[in-house]
C-alpha cells in the first residue's frame, strides 16, 4: 500500500535578549500526551507570506513578544506521520535571529502552554529536538561574533 505523503513549511525564531554578558533565549512549552516538551517558537507560513514575517508572527503569537529579525540562522527538515491526516508530513522550518523589544511570556496563544526564558546551556539541555539543538548552537556562534 502506498503511504499517502504531503509537504509543510515553517518559520520560527530564537527569540533572544542580553543584560551585561548574559544571554537568555525563549522556548514555548508544548503538551505531548502527559509531558510537557520544550522547543522553539515556531508555526506554518501562510500563503504569499515571507519566512522571515512569518518568523515575526509566529514568536508574537506563541511568546507574546515583539522582536527585531537579525537574519537567518538555518533550516532544519524532518518527516513525522501526522494520524490526524493519515499522512507522512516533510517538514521544513526556517529558523530566523529574533532581538526581544518588548513584550510578556504570559501574553502566548493557545497553541502552547507556557513560554519561558532560559540560559543558552539550559534551552540546549531542554530543547526537545536535535535539529533545534543544532539551530541554538548555530545562533549562539552568531550572537557570540556579534558582541
Amino acid at each position: 500500500m502506498k503511504r499517502l505523503r504531503t509537504t509543510q513549511v515553517s518559520a520560527g525564531g530564537v527569540v533572544f535578549k542580553r543584560h551585561d554578558s548574559i544571554i537568555t533565549v525563549c522556548l514555548v512549552g508544548r503538551r505531548r500526551q502527559d509531558d510537557l516538551i520544550w522547543c522553539l517558537p515556531k508555526g506554518h507560513v501562510e500563503k504569499g507570506e515571507k519566512f522571515a514575517d512569518a518568523a515575526l508572527r509566529e514568536v508574537r503569537e506563541e511568546t507574546g513578544i515583539s522582536g527585531s529579525l537579525l537574519g537567518p540562522i538555518n533550516k532544519i527538515g524532518y518527516q513525522f506521520y501526522d494520524a490526524e491526516i493519515k499522512k507522512t508530513v516533510s517538514k521544513t522550518v526556517h529558523f530566523f535571529l529574533i532581538r526581544y523589544l518588548r513584550g510578556n511570556l504570559d501574553d502566548h496563544d493557545d497553541e502552547v502552554e507556557c513560554a519561558r526564558w532560559f540560559s543558552i546551556s539550559e534551552a540546549l539541555e531542554r530543547a526537545e529536538y536535535k535539529g533545534e539543538r543544532e539551530v541554538l548552537k548555530q545562533a549562539l556562534a552568531r550572537l557570540t561574533a556579534l558582541r
